[in-house]
């Protein structure tokens, strides 16, 4: 689950998930990512997590769970596997929490620079940066506007967490 890129502490976060009843919550470093065991339907599960940062540190955001299965799925989609092996710091899956806009696709192709790419599959954007983020002319302009709300996380980052939830990879 996404925390929303929010930077609450997180054995506090941790500390919130076991008082919410979650089992096993483990972090990977401050990157906004909480991971725990719950038998709540993944919609359930975010707004109990929106709720509780609220109510516990005074901050709105929008969380974003997967199950395992749902991010062995993720992993076994990416269009650009050959890049990932290769470069993982420069592919880039980007989980979208309601879907992706209508034209996102088109229009960060159309911003694309330097052999760029992006491809959507179900709620997930995935994008190939020969160059890097930072240099990207995708991510200089592309906003949640144009894309709808979601957040990335390197292939580095996503398989990290596939390990940490039992996702199969």
């Amino acid at each position: 689950m996404n925390t929303g890129g929010v930077r609450a502490p997180v054995g506090e976060q941790r500390e919130m998930a076991e008082a919410m009843g979650l089992k096993n919550p483990r972090t990977l470093q401050a990157s906004g990512n909480l991971v725990v065991e719950s038998g709540m339907a993944t919609d359930q599960l975010e707004t109990a997590i929106e709720k509780a940062m609220q109510d516990r540190f005074g901050l709105t955001i929008a969380a974003m769970a997967r199950t395992p299965e749902q991010w062995s799925k993720l992993v076994a989609a990416n269009p650009f596997a050959d890049h990932a092996k290769a470069h993982p710091a420069k592919v880039l899956a980007m989980v979208m929490k309601d879907g992706i806009k209508p034209g996102a696709v088109e229009a960060c192709r159309a911003l694309a620079e330097g052999g760029e790419a992006v491809e959507a599959i179900d709620d997930v954007l995935y994008f190939w940066f020969p160059n890097g983020q930072g240099e990207s002319g995708i991510f200089r302009k592309a906003t949640p506007r144009m894309l709808g709300m979601g957040t990335g996380r390197n292939w580095n980052t996503v398989l990290k967490l596939a390990d940490m939830a039992g996702a199969k990879t």
